[in-house]
């Protein structure tokens, strides 16, 4: 039987990819075929344009017209000035906007200062749970949840910490986690039991939860289409047909000193109104109007102008320096009872605009063994040594991967607690002495394996 006349058309999903040799054979194996390709990007991840020609297109105004995908609205947060220390001197350097801008398109590590500092991404962190309350309040539903982009599986733990300590559920995926750890977090995600979902490179194409509402950008794209990828995990509508639902409405969050505003003029191979729709949601960051408080908003198709949203801050109150409930605060508590608001939602808020000390501590103790986990394996791994034998443990009792992540533990613990060896009991302090820790105990432990 002759092959190559079996098919006489092939369709070609994700169709950004034809340029992969794997592709190639295909086509080659039936040269007669014709061949349809579909996709919502152009180009691939590595900058090679999708071949063939245009035949059709199907513009994301219209799909979000017609209901078959989230309207977004883009945040971009720019502060009034923002002081950073200038490698080439060493001194600080306070710089206002103009400068902010074009060091984010100029300079790559000032691009990932500004998702990986504290400081900065503490306001993206913020301005992110602000649009999913404000989401979750205007539509009705709570299953509404943020994903968010990350650099590496540290960069994730980070932004996980930083959710986490705000309240909120949240949890990473990373391929260095395996699958199987991978997979249940997937499962919490789908089973609404986390807020806040962080990966870095995972949930790509194909990845489906229509509940992802809000799109934090916390890494750097130098093209396109990982991009348009990712913002695309938030329009999944959670309403067929519904363009007017507004639990079909998305919002995407990013800082404008990390450049991802010139993602749009990547598009210009798109339809034209592809371009018009992107340009439109992603406008140069020098023709932006923020507002007094750092932000400026833009919804598509919309004519009205740039709107402000407030951002959430971290105050840095403590639990214990908060101000006694007196009289006056309890007739408040009183009134929102009358309207039917529960404690439970109360608590909930004030943790969202006062995080507690506990929540504060919490965080950064899980981030601290997510991060010595990390280092388990990695020392592992460099030291040629299998994390399921047995040979480090004279007992033979514990696996490899078991007595370093004993070890490592112990070691840090010592280093941050002359007091104690329970991390369960140390305060905020103790548990930033043990992050400090880290690198110093890894590397004398590594080194006494290789010399051993």
């Amino acid at each position: 039987m002759n092959l190559v006349m079996i098919f006489d058309l092939i369709l070609v999903d994700e169709g950004h990819h034809n340029t992969a040799a794997s592709w190639r054979q295909v086509f080659d194996r039936f040269p007669e075929a014709r061949v349809i390709n579909y996709s919502a990007t152009p180009t691939r991840s590595d900058g090679q344009l999708m071949e063939g020609h245009v035949i059709y297109s199907f513009p994301v105004i219209r799909a979000i017209e017609s209901g078959y995908v989230k309207r977004l609205t883009a945040k971009m947060l720019s502060p009034a000035e923002l002081t950073y220390i200038d490698k080439s001197s060493g001194a600080e350097r306070v710089i206002g906007l103009e400068e902010v801008i074009r060091l984010g398109r100029e300079d790559a590590e000032f691009r990932r200062g500004i998702v990986m500092k504290d400081s900065t991404l503490s306001s993206i962190v913020d301005c992110s749970i602000a649009e999913l309350r404000r989401l979750r309040s205007e539509s009705g539903e709570q299953r509404l949840k943020i994903i968010a982009s990350a650099l590496n599986i540290d960069h994730c733990i980070q932004i996980t910490e930083a959710f986490r300590a705000r309240g909120l559920r949240a949890d990473y995926v990373h391929s260095l986690e395996g699958q199987e750890a991978n997979n249940r977090i997937l499962d919490k995600l789908k089973n609404h039991q986390i807020d806040v979902i962080v990966q870095a490179r995972m949930l790509g194409e194909g990845f489906d939860h229509q509940y992802l509402a809000v799109a934090m950008v916390g890494s750097i794209y130098a093209n396109l289409s990982p991009f348009v990828q990712f913002v695309g995990r938030v329009m999944r509508v959670v309403e067929q047909n519904a363009p007017d639902n507004p639990v079909n409405r998305g919002s995407v969050v990013f800082h404008a000193g990390a450049n991802v505003a010139q993602r749009w003029s990547d598009f210009r191979t798109f339809s034209e109104a592809d371009q018009n729709y992107f340009s439109e949601l992603l406008p140069e960051a020098e023709n932006i109007n923020f507002d007094t408080k750092g932000v400026a908003t833009k919804e598509v198709g919309s004519t009205m102008p740039l709107q402000p949203v407030d951002i959430v801050s971290e105050t840095g109150v403590m639990a214990e320096e908060m101000e006694p409930i007196g009289k006056e605060a309890a007739a408040l508590i009183q009134q929102l009872a009358e309207t039917g608001i529960s404690p439970e939602r109360v608590a909930s808020e004030l943790r969202r605009i006062r995080p507690t000390r506990q929540d504060r501590r919490q965080a950064r103790r899980s981030a601290l063994n997510d991060r010595i986990q990390k280092e388990t394996g990695g020392l592992l791994a460099r030291c040629n040594i299998s994390p399921g034998g047995k040979s480090l443990d004279r007992s033979y009792q514990k696996t490899n991967f078991q007595w370093v992540l004993a070890e490592l533990n112990h070691r840090i613990n010592s280093s941050a607690s002359q007091q104690q060896d329970n991390r369960q009991n140390f305060t905020l302090d103790e548990l930033d002495r043990a992050h400090q820790a880290i690198d110093d105990v890894v590397r004398e432990l590594e080194g006494e394996l290789k010399g051993g």
